[in-house]
Parts: C-alpha cells; structure tokens; sequence
C-alpha cells in the first residue's frame, strides 16, 4: 500500500474531474475580488468607514489563510475530497449569511466563515489534481488551468460584482455563489477520486492558533493605524505581540513532532523562492485592485458595472498568458519566468502609480495589463515548482503551503496599500480643510473615506461641495500613487528574489510511482 492513496480516473474523467474543481476553484478566487467594486455602495448603504471596508475585505483572506496549512493537513489525513466537499458547504452558508448582513461588522464576521469555507477547498482542489496527473507535462498543464482559473476569478470578480450591482442589491454579490456550490457539490460527489495519506500527521491547533491570531494581530495594527496613528502605543503593541506570537508560531513548529508547516520544505531553494513570489505577486494585486476600483468610481465616475468593464483587459491578459506560462517555463525555465513575471507587476503598478487629477482609463489601462501578464506568468509556474519540489504525499500540506502564501500576500497588500493610501489621503484633506473649521461630525465622515467625502460634498453642493470634492479626489489620488509604489517596490524585490534564489530548471526527481485505486473500504 502506498502512502498516497487516489483513485485512477481514466483519460477523459480526469479533465472531467479538472473542471469540476476548476469551476469550485472560480468561485472562491472570485470572492476575492467581487466585493471590490461594491465597496462603494457600501459606504453609501451602510457609511462603512476605509478602515471597515479593509476589514470586511481582509476578514475572509484572515482566516482562509491562517487555516489553510491545517485544513490541508486535515485533508491528507481523513480525505480530500471529503474535506473539499464540507468546505465547499461552510462557504455557501457563509455567502447566504453575507447576502443578507445589515451591518459592516455582520458582514465582516460572514466574511470569515467564507473563509474557513475557502481553506476547505482550495487545499483539496490543487492536492487532488497533483495526484490525478501524474506526468510531469500533463501535471504542468493542468496546474497551469488551475492557476488560469484562479487568476480569471481574481481579475473578473469586479465585472461579476457590477454585473450584479447594476440590476439587483449588493447582497447578490455573495448569492451568485449558491448554484454553483449546489451544482459543484452534486457533480464533485460523483466524479473526484477519493485521496488520502495513510502517514499524515495528527492536526496541529496550537499552531493554527499561533498563525491566525498573530497574523490578525498584525493586520489589526496595519489596519487601524490610519485611524489611531501609526505612533499609536495600542498600534504599536499589537504589530509587536502579532510578529511575537508568529516568532513563536516559527519556533513551535520547529519543536512539534507534527507540525502543520514543515520548515525543511524551506531548505529547498526552489520551493522557498517559488512560495515568496507567489506572495508578493498576490500582494500587490489585491492591494492595487482594493484602492483601483474605488479610483475607477469616486474619480472617473464610472458605474460599479463600468468599472467591472474596464478591468476586463488585465482578466483577458491572464487568461492568455497563465496557460502559455508552462510553454514560457520549457523554453526559457522557472527562474526568467517568474522573475520577469514580478517585474512586469512591479512596472505596472509603478506606471499607475504616476496618477494625476487630469488622468483618463487610457492612462491606467496600461498598467492594469501589466499586471494581468505578470501575474499570468508568476502563479503557474511557481505553483508548478512549489508542488514539483514536494514528495506526493505531501501534496496536501504543499498546496496548502502555497494558498497561504497567496491569500497572506493579498491579505497584507490591502492591509498595507490600503493603508497607506488612507493615512496620505487623511493628512491631505485635513491639511485642505483647516482654513474652513469644518464641523467635527463632518470632518469625520470627510476622513473616513473619499467616498464619504463626496457624499457630503453632494449633500452641501454648490460651489462649496464642488470644491470639496475636488479637494477630496486629490487626496486620493495622492494616496493612490503613494501606496502602489510600495506596492512596486515589494514586487520588484519578489523579482531580485527569484532571479537569486529560484533555479532556472528543477532538480531531478525519481518518477513518481502510480498510486493504486482505492479499496471499497478505502472509499468509505
């Protein structure tokens, strides 16, 4: 009996099975993004704060990365697809649950039980196609799908979303997720294989607390310095006890004779490279589409729906480029690939990053493909090293390994390029204000976000609401340009990273032994 146990679909129930997951995989990366372009409507419907539309955001990728490495253990241990199958459950009744929130604190809290939902499949879908393919060309085709999938879910969220917003309520972002739970769950149950690891370790809860709590911490201190102060001493001692409690999430799993995250996967230079541009490719994509769409709508004007429209190119250049990225990583190997992916990003995001008040979609759009080619080239072919550099049977923990990274790097890019984006356009438009005593009521409304700003400006209009908008739009617009040249600057470093660290060509392997069918006692 090997340690790997999956079941063998013939030929044509593989790619069957593929689509099933890809089409649950959509789903969840698309949730992701799909809020973004109704985050101004929340402000309008329920005046939610900056800060809170960060949390209502960060709150789902929290949690589904800090469960992700225990999930994915939990997984190899008991069955992908049977945790593939109550996860594809949870995220369905969170996404009911937030269809219907009156508030941005029940929204943010539905949020994150989406996100348990999501560590429950995302894990599953990428270790059971590792152990359907087990070819290293066809493994590479179809992880090469998978991350396609993800990319397009990513990138195409914000034209689902205004799709959505332009003829029914917000709640309908979150419902358009019910059929297709219904429909992958029937069709999941009749055709994934069945696969485990006979050897798995026993779950890990005392580092999935460590994880999730010190991750939270931090992002809590990122958050939430814009409005209390970066100097602040609770700002401050929450980033301290959050780095403290991951230092220790580190030294625990280091002593734990059954960690959750195997540290000698890093010895790997490979896998260690591939795993940190995974993360920073994710952050400065979340982060810049977080600040993006809101600049595609408070200062161009356009609808939830037109702004969905305009973000197409950079889905289109994804979905062209992620399925070649194999193509890119046989001609020219993982190390150009990747690495001249990050740099694409890094010069996208610093070709926005120019704004100006006078600047059209025309002067933007280019920077928005940018981002979809590098992000194309970056996932598949560090995804394919990440899980190439593992033995099967931990394809489990690998892929969860890679998820965490993905949705940690996203979760920090909005923490961040959000963050910093408030804290310039705060100090812009308080700066702007002073010579006209606004009431303090007022003021507070105007700080919390351009889109509160503008929501003011139209109530007093006139003359005076004119130029608080203008006012407004400039702070933003400042902030804008500060927080995506952070953002090039991570992703340019991801770059330097991967052009030191990550090998042009993986490292020989044996062949991978077929893993036999299951038993019928197996499949139980």
């Amino acid at each position: 009996m090997t340690d790997v146990e999956q079941a063998g679909p013939d030929e044509p129930q593989r790619w069957l099975a593929l689509a099933i997951l890809c089409i649950s995989l959509l789903m969840i990366s698309l949730d992701n993004t799909v809020l973004n372009v109704a985050l101004p409507t929340l402000v309008q419907d329920m005046h939610s704060t900056n800060t809170q539309l960060q949390w209502i955001v960060d709150s789902y990728l929290i949690v589904y990365a800090g469960l992700l490495l225990s999930v994915g253990s939990v997984a190899d241990r008991i069955g992908r697809k049977r945790v593939f199958l109550s996860g594809l459950v949870i995220f369905a009744l969170g996404s009911t649950w937030a269809a219907f929130s009156g508030s941005s604190g029940v929204l943010t809290a539905a949020r994150a039980l989406m996100g348990l939902g999501g560590a429950g499949m995302m894990p599953s879908t990428l270790s059971i196609i590792t152990g359907m393919f087990h070819r290293s060309d066809e493994r590479q085709r179809a992880i090469g799908v998978w991350s396609a999938t993800t990319g397009i879910g990513v990138a195409i969220g914000p034209i689902v979303g205004g799709l959505l917003l332009a003829h029914f309520w917000w709640g309908s972002v979150f419902l358009i997720n019910l059929p297709i739970a219904v429909i992958g769950f029937v069709l999941a149950v009749l055709v994934l294989p069945e696969s485990r690891d006979r050897s798995a370790q026993r779950p890990d809860p005392v580092g999935a607390i460590f994880s999730i709590v010190g991750l939270g911490f931090v992002l809590w201190s990122l958050i939430e310095a814009p409005i209390r102060g970066w100097s602040s001493s609770l700002v401050i001692v929450a980033g301290v006890v959050g780095l403290g409690l991951l230092t220790l999430f580190v030294l625990f799993e280091r002593r734990s004779s059954h960690p959750m995250l195997n540290l000698s996967f890093f010895r790997s230079r490979r896998f260690s490279a591939a795993v940190s541009s995974v993360g920073l490719v994710s952050f400065g994509l979340f982060g810049s589409l977080f600040v993006l769409t809101q600049y595609l709508q408070f200062n161009l004007g356009y609808t939830a729906l037109q702004t969905g429209i305009r973000i197409l190119p950079a889905a289109a250049a994804i979905a062209v480029v992620a399925p070649l990225s194999s193509l890119m990583v046989r001609f020219i190997g993982t190390k150009l690939t990747a690495g001249t992916g990050l740099v694409i990003v890094a010069g996208g995001l610093w070709q926005i990053s120019g704004t100006t008040a006078s600047t059209t979609y025309s002067g933007v759009v280019v920077g928005m493909i940018m981002l979809g080619i590098g992000m194309g080239m970056v996932i598949p072919s560090a995804t394919e090293s990440v899980m190439g550099s593992l033995p099967g049977r931990h394809t489990g923990v690998g892929s969860a390994v890679n998820g965490t990274f993905l949705q940690t790097g996203g979760a920090l890019g909005v923490a961040v390029i959000g963050s910093l984006m408030s804290t310039r356009y705060q100090d812009r438009i308080i700066a702007s204000l002073a010579p006209f005593h606004v009431p303090g009521n007022v003021m507070h409304i105007v700080e919390g976000s351009v889109g509160g700003a503008l929501g003011v400006a139209a109530q007093v209009g006139g003359a005076t609401g004119s130029v608080l908008a203008g006012l407004a739009r400039s702070a933003f617009i400042s902030g804008l340009d500060l927080a995506l040249l952070v953002g090039a600057g991570f992703a340019f470093v991801g770059a330097l990273i991967v052009f030191f660290a990550l090998p042009s060509r993986p490292e020989r392997l044996e062949a991978p032994v077929a893993p036999k069918a299951l038993g019928k006692e197996d499949q139980q």
